[in-house]
C-alpha cells in the first residue's frame, strides 16, 4: 500500500485556500500555484476526469464538485461530476466507479464511501491505467494522491472543545452520546477516536456512554437524539460526526428546551448546521474546506496523467466555529462555498 505523509496547514492556510478555490487566481492553486501551474501549462485541455462524491443530496459534495468544476475550467480539461445520492449508496458508487473505468477516462478522482468495499474496483481502474485520486476517506489499498483532512486531528480539537464546553456548565465529569452518520467509514473512525482522546485527556472523569449511527438520515438522527435525551437525562453532551448527525443532533436539541444545557459540537458546515450555531442548538463545529478537495483533486489527477509527481498527503485543515467568529468576514468563504452549477 502506498502510504503519503500529510502535508498539513493551519487557519490561516485554510482560509487562505477557501478564498483562492472560490475565486482562483490565474488558474494556479496554492501549494504552491506551482503545482497548478504545471499542469496548467501542460496538454491538460481535453483530458476526461471523472469526479466522484459521496452524495449528491448534500451540500458539502456539491462544494467539492464546485471545486472540480472550477479546476476543469481553469486547465481546460472535461471534468465530469457525479456521486451516489446517499453515502449509505456503496453499491451505486461502485458502479458509477465501473462505469468510469467501462469510459476509459483519463483520471478518477473519489471521495470513496467506504474504506474497503471499492478496493477491488480501484485496483482494476489503476489496472488499466486510470490512475485515481482520493479524497476525504482513506482507503487500504493503492491509489495515486489522497487530499483530506486529518480527522485524528481534528476530532481531538473537537474533544477538546467538548471538555472545555461541559466544564463551563459544571459538566466535567458528564456523560456525552456520540452520534454518527455511519458504520465503517475509516473518516468517521478516525474522528471519533480522535474526539475520545482528546475529551478524555482534557477531561478524564467525562465519558462517552454511547454511540448511535443514523446511516446519513437527517430524519434518523433527530429520533436517536430525541430519544437518547429523553432516555437518559444525564447526557450532558452530544458529539455529532458529520453533517446529517449534526443537522439531525440540532433539531433534536431545539426540540428538546434544553439547548442552555447540553455541549454540542458538530462536523462539517451545511447551512443547518450554520444556523444552529447561531441560534446555539450547536455551541461548535469543525468545518473543513471541500471546495479545496475537489480543486486540487483534478489538478493532481491532470498531473499523474502528464507524469508528474503530486504534492503529498494534502491536508487543507479543519477550523472550530462558534458564534464567537460564525459572522467574521474571512469565514464565510469556508461556512457559505459555491455550490456545482446544475
Amino acid at each position: 500500500m502506498r502510504r503519503l505523509k500529510y502535508v498539513s496547514m493551519g487557519l490561516a492556510g485554510l482560509i487562505a485556500l477557501a478564498a483562492l478555490a472560490v475565486g482562483m487566481i490565474g488558474g494556479r492553486l496554492v501549494f504552491g500555484g506551482e503545482a497548478a501551474g504545471e499542469a496548467r501549462e501542460a496538454e491538460t485541455a481535453g483530458l476526461r476526469i471523472d469526479v466522484i462524491v459521496k452524495a449528491t443530496d448534500s451540500d458539502f459534495w456539491q462544494s467539492m464538485l464546485a471545486g472540480a468544476e472550477q479546476a476543469g475550467a481553469d486547465l481546460g480539461a472535461d471534468v465530469h461530476l457525479t456521486g451516489p445520492t446517499s453515502e449509505a449508496d456503496i453499491e451505486e458508487q461502485v458502479s458509477l466507479l465501473e462505469d468510469s473505468i467501462t469510459r476509459g477516462v483519463d483520471a478518477i478522482v473519489l471521495a470513496p464511501n467506504s474504506s474497503t468495499a471499492l478496493d477491488g474496483t480501484i485496483d482494476r481502474a489503476r489496472e488499466a491505467g486510470i490512475p485515481v485520486i482520493i479524497a476525504d476517506n482513506a482507503v487500504e489499498t493503492d491509489h495515486d494522491g489522497f487530499i483530506g483532512t486529518d480527522n485524528i486531528r481534528a476530532g481531538e480539537q473537537a474533544g477538546e472543545r467538548m471538555c472545555e464546553l461541559l466544564t463551563e456548565q459544571g459538566d466535567e465529569d458528564g456523560q456525552v452520546l456520540h452520534e454518527s452518520g455511519a458504520s465503517g467509514q475509516q473518516v468517521l473512525i478516525d474522528r471519533f477516536e480522535g474526539f475520545e482522546a482528546g475529551l478524555t485527556t482534557a477531561c478524564p472523569d467525562a465519558e462517552v456512554v454511547q454511540t448511535l449511527v443514523n446511516e446519513n438520515d437527517i430524519n434518523t438522527a433527530v429520533t436517536d437524539v430525541a430519544g437518547a435525551l429523553n432516555a437518559n437525562r444525564d447526557i450532558a453532551g452530544v458529539f455529532a460526526d458529520n453533517n446529517t448527525s449534526g443537522t439531525g443532533a440540532a433539531q433534536a436539541v431545539a426540540e428538546s428546551g434544553r439547548a442552555d444545557e447540553l455541549a454540542v459540537v458538530a462536523f462539517d458546515s451545511d447551512p443547518a448546521e450554520v444556523d444552529a450555531v447561531r441560534s446555539g442548538d450547536i455551541d461548535a463545529i469543525m468545518v473543513q474546506n471541500p471546495v479545496f478537495f475537489g480543486y486540487q483533486g483534478v489538478v493532481e489527477a491532470a498531473m499523474v496523467v502528464q507524469g508528474r509527481q503530486p504534492p503529498g498527503r494534502l491536508d487543507p485543515g479543519a477550523v472550530i466555529v462558534d458564534s464567537g467568529n460564525v459572522d467574521d468576514p474571512e469565514l464565510q468563504s469556508l461556512l457559505d462555498p459555491p455550490l456545482a452549477s446544475e
